[in-house]
């Protein structure tokens, strides 16, 4: 675990490459992104909650959207009005 953190500083490699630490990014009050995630445990038009490596991550609004999904990330499009984090 040592050498690692010490390969990550070196090389400056952001922490969410190297591990399964999820990385948020929200765009407006309209988009977020999530990499590095497990799953999706629930999905409706108003509410979608996310699960990843430390966590679960629920987002609520109107019209939401799962627009894109690979196996490293997930996009949500809607109205946001909340993001919420449960480990």
């Amino acid at each position: 675990m040592r050498f690692k953190r010490k390969a990550m500083e070196l090389l400056e490699m952001p922490r969410e490459i190297v591990s399964e630490v999820p990385k948020i990014t929200v765009t407006g009050f309209d988009e977020v992104i999530i990499e590095n995630f497990k799953g999706i445990l629930e999905y409706e038009e108003f509410f979608v909650r996310i699960s990843t490596y430390i966590g679960n991550v629920s987002i609520n609004g109107f019209n939401m959207k799962l627009t894109q999904m690979n196996e490293e990330d997930i996009l949500v499009k809607g109205k946001i009005e909340n993001i919420s984090f449960e480990k």
